[in-house]
């Protein structure tokens, strides 16, 4: 249907991919993923034609129509909701003056046997079709329908779009793409604006849509139930694999290691080369054989692993210092904006080691209640923290509240007390930010490493109630898991907002659904408060059976799950850190054996007489020794590591 051809994009004299070619088919559910700045929204701003590549070709055949949601994007109507949507059918417009055109050229032509003649009624079936996959006799309820689906009340539909958020404005955007039903849909971050509801329910319309999906997301779940097709850009390539995006995982990580051990074998053939070149660079006899293999070494193209230069954030939150039985005890809680009632009556209770999911509609008071807990708005009630509790809060827009004229290093250091002033450095570091980076202003920050640096301001104060409002936002997918396996072992008290599903599947045991101005309470993680809410819905007869399980036996099994999360994650690492283990003490092996040779040559020279003995020798002699000394460093720590690990995941034994 569309096909990319040899595409190569550059900026800055370095190309961001070269070419690059794959086609999107009929049906295709393809998601795009690839590391910030890999190039994806370029991808697709270039098969949109909203880019022009510096060479290749982008294929779209006449009948195929594109519909592409950007990101982010300016909107100014002065239109009602219903009355914006409705104008994705200006193209509705287009196809009756088109088919009036061909009517009356039909009407006056009397070659009806000729070719050009055919053609055109094959023109008007097609626009007939079209007119009729549009919609034309239903428009205003499949506007309303698909509204409803992402979140409008039918209330909102004579509101005027300047009273809705940005936010809100982009499922009017998305809205309007989907009701013109093009051929193939580019969706870049679909769901950021989206809630838990309106993302499943943007899932079973996508599933069943009748043309092509190509997009770009970082919920694993959205991905996963939707994609059967994964194209990755990956250091200026692609590699298309067949599958979702947890399928693709798999694939890639055999990819990656057939390339290490490709990589391997090549850079010892290098060596070899390398040996033979200097060993006798200067004997005539052997000039042909050098020459032949320094042209071999100019002419290999040289194996490069693709996650060889990856980078995470790594880093665990701090021990939560210890804190009373209660943590926090909320009674009549009651907050409004003027006439309007966000939360009225609360009562909510939160042990010691709790963790609570807050989820719900935007806009239902999920982020208020996170800001009267952590003591940023006024309220009326009782809001009572336990005894020694020490909050730790993240906001949803924490990168807008940095001092954007201060730098990276200076951000942390104005808040930085105690010995963790020596440490800045450090925990700067493991979060990405090393060397002249921790010089940058604030301003000149993407939103990806602004979120890190809130992250890692966060570490400096030891909290057992951590409080965080959308704590993903930004972050890629490596940089989520790492946020999610740091909270897994967090060993305070948490209370988060997301709507992340894969994010907080496993990471909490309790969900607190927002519904102004009340809230309910269900036992267990997301997906079990998914499965109750849609028995709930259904109002299926078994209801009974399935909730009426006792409080205890439903926060046994909700912590039986997390304890399966974390125990997970604890093997995970345990095997990762056992493979870094035996791959250092092989490299001792081979040093060792190195150093064996070497010190056979300075014992008895006179036995190895092709081997000069002199400066650069010996400078070698000593980083020999100097490098199996640091190994040998690197394997006590990666041992003591593995130790620590081992005890915690005891612990779920």
């Amino acid at each position: 249907m569309v096909s990319v051809q040899n595409l190569t994009m550059h900026f800055t004299g370095e190309d961001l991919f070269t070419g690059i070619s794959f086609l999107i088919r009929e049906k295709d559910r393809i998601g795009l993923v690839g590391k910030n700045g890999a190039g994806k929204t370029t991808l697709l701003r270039l098969i949109c034609g909203l880019e022009l590549p510096h060479k290749g070709d982008v294929i779209v055949p006449e009948e195929t129509s594109i519909g592409y949601l950007p990101q982010e994007k300016e909107l100014i109507s002065n239109k009602t909701v219903l009355e914006e949507a409705l104008s994705a059918f200006e193209e509705i417009q287009h196809i009756e003056q088109q088919i009036e055109k061909v009517n009356h050229e039909l009407s006056v032509r009397t070659d009806y046997e000729s070719v050009s003649y055919h053609d055109l009624i094959e023109r008007l079936t097609l626009l007939n079709e079209r007119l009729a996959l549009l919609g034309i006799n239903s428009m205003e309820g499949d506007a309303e329908q698909i509204l409803v689906g992402l979140g409008f009340e039918h209330a909102d539909m004579t509101r005027i779009m300047s009273e809705f958020s940005n936010g809100w404005q982009m499922r009017v955007e998305l809205a309007k793409i989907l009701l013109k039903r093009p051929s193939l849909l580019i969706l870049d971050e679909p769901t950021n604006h989206l809630d838990i509801e309106a993302i499943q329910w943007l899932e079973g319309y996508l599933q069943n849509y009748y043309g092509s999906v190509l997009m770009v997301s970082h919920d694993r779940a959205f991905l996963d139930n939707i994609t059967k097709r994964t194209i990755e850009i990956s250091q200026g390539k692609i590699y298309d694999y067949k599958g979702s995006y947890s399928e693709y995982v798999d694939m890639r990580e055999e990819r990656i290691e057939s390339q290490t051990a490709a990589y391997n074998n090549q850079q010892r053939e290098i060596k070899d080369i390398e040996r033979f070149v200097e060993r006798f660079r200067y004997k005539s006899t052997k000039s042909k054989q050098v020459q032949s293999r320094v042209k071999l070494l100019e002419k290999m193209d040289q194996i490069v692993v693709d996650d060889m230069d990856a980078s995470s954030i790594q880093f665990r939150f701090p021990k939560a210092p210890h804190s009373g039985k209660i943590t926090l005890e909320i009674k009549n809680l009651s907050k409004a904006y003027g006439q309007l009632k966000v939360l009225q009556d609360i009562d909510l209770l939160v042990v010691r080691n709790d963790r609570i999911a807050f989820v719900g509609r935007n806009g239902e008071g999920k982020s208020t209640m996170a800001k009267i807990l952590a003591g940023l708005l006024d309220y009326t009630g009782d809001v009572r923290l336990g005894h020694q509790v020490n909050i730790g809060y993240y906001a949803q827009n924490q990168h807008d509240m940095l001092d954007s004229e201060k730098t990276v290093f200076e951000t942390l250091d104005e808040v930085a007390v105690g010995d963790v002033r020596t440490r800045l450095k450090a925990i700067l570091g493991s979060f990405l930010f090393g060397g002249d980076s921790t010089d940058k202003k604030v301003k000149v920050l993407s939103g990806g490493e602004k979120a890190r640096l809130s992250l890692a301001k966060m570490l400096l104060f030891p909290s057992n109630l951590l409080i965080l409002d959308e704590p993903t936002n930004h972050l890629d997918m490596q940089s989520k898991d790492i946020l999610k396996n740091a909270l897994l072992r967090y060993d305070g008290t948490l209370i988060i907002v997301s709507h992340d599903r894969d994010f907080l599947q496993g990471l909490t045991n309790k969900v607190i659904e927002f519904k102004k101005p009340c809230i309910k309470e269900y036992i267990g993680d997301i997906y079990d408060f998914l499965q109750a809410r849609d028995i709930r819905k259904l109002e299926e007869l078994e209801t009974k059976n399935n909730v009426s399980n006792s409080f205890t036996d439903k926060t046994e099994m909700s912590v039986n799950k997390q304890n399966y999360e974390r125990k997970k994650i604890l093997d995970k690492d345990l095997r990762k850190i056992s493979k870094e283990i035996e791959a250092i003490e092989n490299e001792i092996e081979k040093s060792e054996e190195l150093l064996v040779g070497f010190d056979k040559i300075l014992a008895n020279p006179s036995d190895f007489p092709a081997v000069k003995i002199d400066e650069h020798w010996l400078k070698n002699y000593a980083s020999q020794k100097k490098h199996i000394s640091k190994l040998m460093e690197d394997w006590e720590l990666k041992q003591f590591e593995r130790e620590e690990l081992q005890k915690s995941n005891d612990g779920f034994q």
